[in-house]
């Protein structure tokens, strides 16, 4: 299999020399997975890092209703994880789950480790990767805690204006945190506009 799109997502982040990132990926292997099939379950340990090269991967949990929340979704090209679960070896504390087909690309814990004390890029990428999760995180804390649901709807058309199209409303309602009838009356008003 072609690793490109792996590849090319190094080099996105940072200079750093095709050779290094061949070391880098070179035990990651390719599989792929329908729509709503799960890549970790909740309460279960992460023992492989994946790297969503095409589709739409989402994280949810069940909330005191036993309803699904989405926490997060995930468009490729982008490293989904449990990162918690993966390096502390602790249980997950959401399901991973593909909303569409997807093609991943993975490797293991004991590959991460060892790239991570033999090549010094590969440390500068995962201290990069961290702050850019971190970021993502830190964002949407403060998105959810400080704009409406309109807003945080119009910003999610601009970051990835093809989620509407891969993406069920109903998953997109939830990781906006509001109900689908809300997302069906923010939609339609803006079509009023």
């Amino acid at each position: 299999m072609n690793k490109s799109s792996i590849n090319n997502y190094f080099h996105s982040l940072f200079d750093i020399k095709e050779e290094v990132v061949g070391k880098i990926t070179e035990t990651f292997s390719h599989f792929e997975l329908k729509a709503n099939e799960v890549v970790l379950h909740k309460d279960e340990i992460s023992t492989k890092t994946y790297f969503l090269e095409k589709g739409y991967v989402r994280s949810f949990i069940l909330n005191e209703d036993n309803e699904e929340i989405t926490t997060n979704i995930y468009v490729a090209p982008c490293f989904v994880n449990d990162f918690l679960s993966f390096f502390r070896q602790q249980s997950a504390k959401e399901t991973y789950q593909t909303i569409t087909a997807c093609s991943f690309w993975e490797t293991g814990l004991e590959n991460v480790q060892h790239n991570f004390h033999n090549i010094p890029e590969f440390r500068e990428f995962s201290r990069l990767l961290f702050v850019l999760n971190y970021y993502s995180i830190h964002d949407r804390l403060i998105e959810m805690a400080s704009q409406k649901a309109s807003t945080r709807y119009f910003n999610l058309m601009k970051k990835h204006p093809d989620i509407f199209q891969h993406v069920p409303l109903k998953v997109i309602a939830s990781y906006l945190g509001i109900k689908d009838s809300s997302l069906s009356r923010i939609r339609r008003d803006i079509h009023k506009m």
